[in-house]
């Protein structure tokens, strides 16, 4: 019986079914947390002098998931209008923006994420724009601020395609009225983004003073491949825009959304572009949605296409990122290939698997504990570590900010 939150710098988890999700389980494994880091995976791990240990006999051990496109903090639920910050829809081109400065930390979604065992979370501006802004990748718990929540503060560009941007100006009689409009404000966006980077070299080489633009700065760090393209796209036809304009520009291009990616399955994996699908769980409320189905994840994942799990909460609730997975093996996707899509995979598309994503040493100490297989609907995240700090447990509920 737990009697209290863990509050050691120094934790080894012990006796769980330890799943590193980069290499093979471990039965009455042991991952050992120190300082936040995890120093050590393995079934005959030393304690050090001093360790709290933390029994998970009976349990399943596995890393945080990772939920690679949401919109916690910047569409907060329980808030309406007062707090949606989601979209700056006053201007086609909002690479300037940045979700960092919209994100509430205390919205209710931050505590649901927790329950679902999610221990990070890349958080983008919304769908209305063609050019949304910057994500940025956070815990979901733990801090004081969201800037010290945040682990990678620059991490993508969120861009729209399809029915969205052209609906939000369309009805204002205003480009991008059409596909054609939305594709040409993102080409001509990149075009002064190469036109201002190769002035600001030619600056720097003659030592003469340079007015910065923020927007084109982002879009400079996109085309050097600093940044990720993170394209919002559901349509087949979207998704071969989506890679028409990246092979234009060169960046590197992740499909979110996809959920008609299976009609050009073969395209993406021959492209090795990777899809960050979702949500599975809403209805088909759009025509770009009408192919919508939870077995395209399997296809998707059949013909060789990388893919990750959303909920692009608050669609749906973040929570619920692992029965969409649970619902997607139903639907045929291998069961180890839907736990990778909810930890290394995110983290790999988006760079940040360096930090989060699997059970090995150097990486941060976000680990979960779950009463059975996370895949069973009937197991429950038990106690959630983030950055080898307890901060949930079934008992307990929410560790409260310091």
């Amino acid at each position: 019986m737990q009697t209290s939150f863990v509050t050691s710098s120094t934790v080894a988890i012990t006796g769980g079914y330890v799943v590193p999700i980069d290499g093979d389980p471990i039965e009455s494994g042991t991952v050992l947390i120190v300082d936040g880091v995890i120093r050590a995976v393995g079934a005959h791990v030393d304690l050090p002098e001093g360790a709290e240990i933390v029994d998970a006999a009976g349990s399943w051990v596995l890393p945080g998931f990772v939920e690679p496109h949401a919109h916690l903090g910047v569409h907060e639920e329980a808030e309406g209008p007062a707090g949606d910050d989601t979209n700056e829809m006053t201007n086609p081109n909002g690479a300037a923006l940045r979700a960092i400065d919209a994100i509430n930390i205390d919205d209710l979604g931050f505590r649901d994420a927790l329950v679902g065992g999610v221990t990070a979370a890349v958080i983008k501006p919304g769908s209305g724009n063609p050019i949304g802004g910057q994500s940025v990748a956070i815990k979901t718990w733990g801090a004081r601020t969201v800037d010290e929540q945040a682990f990678r503060t620059a991490v993508s560009v969120k861009s729209a395609l399809g029915e969205n941007p052209k609906r939000v100006y369309g009805e204002r009689k205003q480009t991008p009225a059409t596909r054609l409009g939305v594709a040409k404000v993102i080409r001509e966006a990149f075009v002064a983004a190469q036109n201002y980077a190769a002035e600001r070299a030619r600056a720097a080489t003659d030592g003469k003073p340079f007015a910065r633009d923020l927007g084109l700065d982002t879009l400079v760090a996109v085309l050097d491949g600093e940044l990720i393209w993170d394209q919002h796209t559901h349509r087949h036809d979207d998704i071969a825009t989506a890679i028409r304009l990246a092979e234009e520009f060169g960046y590197r291009l992740v499909v979110n959304h996809g959920t008609d990616g299976a009609r050009i399955a073969g395209v993406l994996a021959e492209k090795d572009i990777p899809v960050i699908f979702g949500p599975m769980l809403t209805s088909r409320s759009k025509v770009e949605l009408r192919t919508r189905d939870i077995a395209n994840l399997a296809r998707l994942a059949e013909a060789g296409v990388r893919i990750a799990i959303t909920t692009d909460h608050p669609v749906v609730p973040i929570n619920f990122l692992v029965h969409q997975a649970s619902l997607a093996v139903k639907e045929g996707l291998d069961r180890d290939l839907a736990l990778k899509a909810l930890t290394i995979n995110p983290a790999q598309f988006l760079g940040l698997d360096d930090r989060v994503g699997a059970l090995r040493e150097g990486l941060d100490g976000d680990v979960v504990i779950w009463s059975g297989d996370p895949l069973d609907v009937f197991s429950r995240a038990q106690r959630v570590f983030i950055n080898g700090r307890e901060e949930y447990s079934l008992e307990f509920g929410v560790r409260e900010r310091d």
